[in-house]
């Protein structure tokens, strides 16, 4: 009996900081791998540098894009660009071009053109 009553003594002395201690680690661990932890924090912000670089390209190809149309503007009309966007959509290249791997079938002359297929 004196051995029961020895060791519910002293667990009560034991059993708080026991209990203290476990919370202080539960909350640690939480703190650290949680889902709003440090680790959680450090890959949003992998992300978050990721989408910035992302947006930055797609920023600079959209300035591309926007220089490219101003220059098909009617009053700073670029000869070059018109030639080459005449030719990607339909198709036509000058009579004494040489193409490598397509077909020319010549048509009637129109303005010196044939049309690639």
């Amino acid at each position: 009996m004196a051995l029961v009553f020895e060791l519910k003594r002293r667990a009560r002395h034991v059993v708080g900081p026991l209990v203290g201690s476990l919370l202080v680690a539960y909350f640690a661990y939480h703190a650290v791998e949680g889902d709003r932890g440090i680790r959680a924090w450090q890959r949003l912000d992998g992300e978050i540098s990721e989408a910035r670089a992302v947006r930055d390209r797609l920023a600079g190809e959209q300035a591309a894009m926007d220089q490219r149309v101003a220059m098909l503007r009617p009053d700073s009309l670029d000869a070059d660009l018109l030639e080459e966007r005449a030719r990607l959509v339909l198709g036509y290249v000058p009579a004494d071009s040489v193409i490598v791997g397509r077909t020319v079938v010549p048509t009637t002359q129109l303005a010196g053109l044939a049309v690639v297929r």
